[in-house]
């Protein structure tokens, strides 16, 4: 596959997980495809990728399963 910014061969495509919102609107999603280029370092998703996040967030409350999970707090050491 060709990258988008730089134009070379060997772009890949890796599933990800994000978050959007805090506390009660949190909404993760996982396994976005991302697209991720060797040569320029760069990573990006597509048009048709960001249309379908702006679905799922749209639709949240048909779209999501609700599960319980775990939250750190990253603390630097003084």
């Amino acid at each position: 596959m060709n990258c988008d910014v730089c134009g070379k061969k060997g772009a890949r495509i890796r599933h990800i997980t994000r978050s959007y919102g805090k506390g009660a609107n949190l909404l993760v999603i996982e396994s976005i495809p991302e697209v991720t280029c060797p040569h320029c370092q760069e990573s990006y998703f597509t048009a048709e990728t960001l249309h379908e996040l702006e679905r799922i967030k749209l639709h949240r409350n048909n779209m999501a399963q609700k599960k319980n999970i775990s939250v750190a707090t990253f603390a630097q050491a003084s």
